[in-house]
C-alpha cells in the first residue's frame, strides 16, 4: 500500500478568467443536480434504466471575507452574467471540472460580528463536465 498526500494548494478555481484566492476551510464543493441514470421496476420485475440528460450542476465556493475576489463574486451575483468556470485538482488523482456557462445565484450573505464570517457563493452550472 502506498500513502499519498492531499494538498489543498493543488486546487485552483477560475471563474470568468479570474483566479480565486483566499478560500475558507471548505473551499469548493461540486455536484451534479441529478443522477446520470434512473431506474424503474415494473410489476413483474422488469427493470428499465433511463439516461438522464440533465447537464446542470452546482458549485459552492467559500471565501474568506478578506479575499480580493469577494467584490468580483458579488458583482457576478448581482449581474447574472454567464461565465466559464474551471476547477482543477492537480494533485493525485488529477481531476478537472469544466463549465462553459455558469452564473452566481446571488451575492454572498454578509455577517458582521466578533469573528470574521465566510462568504459563500452558489454557482449554477449549465453544462458541468467532470473529467
Amino acid at each position: 500500500m502506498t500513502a499519498t498526500t492531499y494538498d489543498s494548494k493543488d486546487v485552483s478555481v477560475v471563474i470568468g478568467g479570474v483566479y480565486l484566492t483566499a478560500f475558507s476551510e471548505d473551499m469548493v464543493e461540486i455536484e451534479k443536480d441529478e443522477n446520470n441514470y434512473e431506474t424503474k421496476v415494473g410489476a413483474q420485475g422488469d427493470v428499465l434504466r433511463t439516461k438522464v440528460n440533465n447537464p446542470l450542476g452546482t458549485i459552492t465556493l467559500t471565501l474568506l471575507p478578506t479575499s480580493p475576489q469577494v467584490s468580483y463574486m458579488d458583482g457576478l451575483g448581482n449581474s447574472g452574467k454567464l461565465v466559464p468556470v474551471t476547477v482543477i485538482h492537480s494533485g493525485t488523482p488529477k481531476e478537472t471540472v469544466t463549465v462553459t456557462e455558469a452564473f452566481v445565484q446571488k451575492p454572498a450573505t454578509r455577517t458582521y460580528g466578533n469573528e470574521a464570517e465566510d462568504r459563500e457563493y452558489e454557482i449554477t452550472c449549465m453544462d458541468i463536465l467532470f473529467s
